[in-house]
């Protein structure tokens, strides 16, 4: 009985000089249609999000919600804490009514800081979570790192990658493609089906 292939076609690597002709074969490989394949580069190129036409990410709107959590959580806590007692199945949780100085028992001033630090603990959080999630991070294996080719992206190269997986890809059309952007060398990255 033959053995099943242990590897597949990846992606496509692409390798670049320099920053200027990344940015150029970045803008035709989006004018192309391609929607699965990314830039990696030493260091952040200016501009490269427009070249690639990648859209804002969610991540502020994340970050806000879980502030407006921290915000509305720590009102919350300080109120209940401060004296005031809960309606219904909830009744069992009675504050601590201690009056001090004849301040109101449900005085905000009071309890800014508080507030203050809860919306910025749980803005914090859910800003580090959602870059983690939106990231799929921790990626403990990845095709591209057994290719000796891409470990100088780290150095002085830069490479763009069109997965397989990309309804566009065509070996021989996306490999036309990558040369007539300029690409100094053009590698087939192949997955190891065992690794996954």
């Amino acid at each position: 009985m033959p053995q099943e292939p242990t590897e597949k076609p990846f992606a496509l690597l692409a390798e670049y000089d320099n920053v200027d002709s990344v940015m150029l074969a970045a803008v035709k490989v989006r004018d192309a249609g391609y929607t699965v394949w990314d830039v990696h580069t030493p260091f952040p190129v200016h501009g490269m999000d427009k070249a690639m036409g990648i859209k804002p990410t969610i991540l502020p709107l994340i970050t806000l919600m879980h502030g407006i959590a921290g915000l509305v959580g720590g009102l919350f806590l300080v109120i209940w804490i401060n004296g005031w007692t809960m309606p219904g199945i909830f009744a069992s949780f009675q504050g601590y009514e201690f009056l001090i100085s004849g301040k109101p028992m449900i005085s905000l001033p009071a309890n800014i800081p508080i507030v203050f630090e809860t919306t910025v603990l749980l803005a914090a959080m859910g800003t580090v979570m959602g870059m983690f999630a939106l990231n799929k991070l921790p990626m403990l294996y990845h095709p591209l790192h057994r290719s000796p080719r891409f470990r100088r992206v780290t150095n002085d190269r830069f490479f763009i990658v069109i997965e397989t997986t990309d309804p566009k890809f065509d070996t021989t059309g996306t490999e036309a493609l990558l040369k007539e952007t300029g690409a100094s060398a053009i590698e087939n990255v192949m997955e190891d089906t065992q690794d996954q």
